[in-house]
């Protein structure tokens, strides 16, 4: 038979874990974090928006084991991806005027955030537009996309 005393105190502990779950959660500001990768990605709309690749390119993780999915293929890598960019944009006329639309930021942890959305291009002859999902992941003080699945609307 467990004793009295034995029974509050593991009643003691469990409250005071249960006290410091929360409180851990509550130690982060999600608000500010989704201002924060909104931030993001109105840094990189701009970049893109005024033909500069390589400034949409320092939100994303300078790593070989940064990954980007698109069109049925994955890429590994930032100078991959970078290259990848500039090779199906060679110029402001492809690249158009992009916007991202119906963006949903789903704060993961205090490290972690995951970003869907859907990205257009503005072209003088055509609209191509999709989805995409971001992970996104707070790196030295910055945050950073760590991984990118991109779809287009007409595959």
């Amino acid at each position: 038979m467990i004793s009295k005393s034995k029974t509050v105190l593991a009643t003691v502990l469990m409250a005071g874990t249960l006290i410091a779950c929360g409180q851990g959660e509550a130690t982060f500001d999600k608000a500010k974090i989704k201002a924060d990768i909104t931030n993001v990605l109105k840094t990189q709309d701009a970049a893109w928006n005024r033909g500069d690749i390589d400034a949409f390119m320092e939100d994303y993780w300078k790593s070989e084991e940064l990954r980007f999915a698109s069109a049925g293929n994955i890429n590994r890598g930032w100078q991959a991806t970078l290259d990848g960019y500039k090779t199906r944009y060679p110029d402001k006329a492809t690249m158009g005027e992009l916007s991202f639309t119906d963006l949903e930021i789903k704060v993961l942890s205090p490290k972690y955030a995951q970003v869907f959305g859907r990205w257009s291009l503005k072209r003088e002859k055509d609209n191509p537009g999709g989805l995409f999902t971001l992970l996104f992941e707070k790196r030295g003080g910055k945050w950073l996309i760590v991984s990118d699945h991109t779809s287009s609307n007409s595959n």
